[in-house]
């Protein structure tokens, strides 16, 4: 047990695997992740390991899927992408800006792997992964027997898709099929976008607006480790939401085509006055509220204990009470993050 994870997640923490596996191809990932279950080792398949918290050493095989290549095809209205799961998401968006195939750059500088998209329906400033998916391919790792997913088949929903139910563990992705606009409409209804000229802007100038608020409101995982947005934005029902709303009018909300209402995890951390707190090594980003950071060789049980106190401050304040976006992983597999911050 001696291979570091450190490399392979981004909130930097020092736990270790039986054996870490990088797999360029389908055949390659299939044939280690068969010879490790015929050992009974546990199994664990990672892209860049931006969504995960390892809680503790993992006791078996860690593959880190790297299949890649992009391609592209031409119909009258759109442009098809054929992206292979190991290819960084970010990358992936500069190039389809660069080869003039707009409609990506909302989710610019997200990080991790294309392959991870579908899993979490990644999304940031109005755009989801769910309207700009054709299809996701998947195999049955026990099985080896190929799948194409449509959009719908996805089950995509806020931060959510059949990924995370019942083809978790059983399914790998190994490539993601979008479909782009020949018809390109900017989306501009969150944050500094609200700025820009709708009749002038182009999808450069949406791309850079979004660099630049990430960059300046998110810490650099080179600096601080990090996982990103730490807690989903919580979704209330409509008469939560009216009960909410009469007690803190100011507060940002975002109404669901259901009835129902996303709050900001951001702003409710951000009213409990947690920016800075800190939990051993441990903290609270001082500029985005919604990212915890490794900021002096944390522990994971410092990030556990420190997502407790943020979700119980905000509990006990909103009645709202918050869950992980990112998934936490015990020695031999994924756990129940809510349970272990309850």
């Amino acid at each position: 047990m001696n291979h570091s994870l450190k490399p392979w997640n981004t909130f930097g923490m020092q736990r270790n695997a039986n054996q870490i596996v990088r797999a360029n191809d389908a055949r390659q990932l299939l044939s280690t992740w068969q010879s490790a279950t015929k050992n009974d080792e546990p199994v664990l398949i990672l892209g860049e390991g931006s969504n995960v918290l390892f809680l503790d050493d993992f006791a078996g095989t860690v593959i880190v899927n790297r299949i890649m290549g992009i391609d592209v095809k031409e119909s009258a209205d759109y442009w098809h992408l054929h992206v292979g799961a190991g290819e960084n998401w970010h990358h992936l968006v500069q190039y389809t800006l660069e080869k003039g195939m707009p409609g990506l750059e909302n989710l610019a500088l997200i990080p991790g792997c294309a392959g991870s998209s579908p899993i979490q329906n990644i999304g940031a400033y109005g755009i989801e992964l769910k309207h700009v998916c054709d299809y996701v391919d998947c195999i049955e790792l026990a099985t080896g027997t190929t799948q194409r997913l449509t959009a719908q088949q996805c089950r995509f929903g806020y931060r959510d898709s059949i990924f995370k139910h019942e083809y978790q563990g059983r399914f790998v992705i190994v490539a993601v099929g979008l479909r782009l606009s020949k018809s390109w409409q900017p989306v501009l209804s969150y944050g500094d976008l609200a700025c820009l000229d709708p009749a002038t802007v182009t999808a450069r100038h949406v791309f850079d607006a979004v660099c630049h608020m990430r960059m300046t409101r998110l810490p650099d995982p080179n600096v601080n480790g990090n996982a990103g947005s730490f807690f989903k934005n919580p979704v209330i029902g409509s008469e939560d939401a009216q009960t909410f709303l009469a007690g803190w009018p100011a507060a940002p909300h975002y109404p669901q085509a259901d009835g129902s209402v996303k709050l900001a995890a951001g702003w409710l951390i951000d009213q409990c006055q947690l920016k800075g707190f800190s939990v051993g090594g441990a903290a609270v980003h001082r500029q985005q509220a919604l990212v915890l950071i490794n900021q002096n060789n944390a522990t994971s049980d410092d990030v556990v204990q420190l997502a407790h106190q943020v979700r119980q401050r905000v509990g006990e304040k909103f009645n709202v009470w918050l869950e992980p976006e990112v998934r936490f992983i015990g020695r031999t597999g994924e756990v129940s993050a809510v349970e272990a911050i309850a």
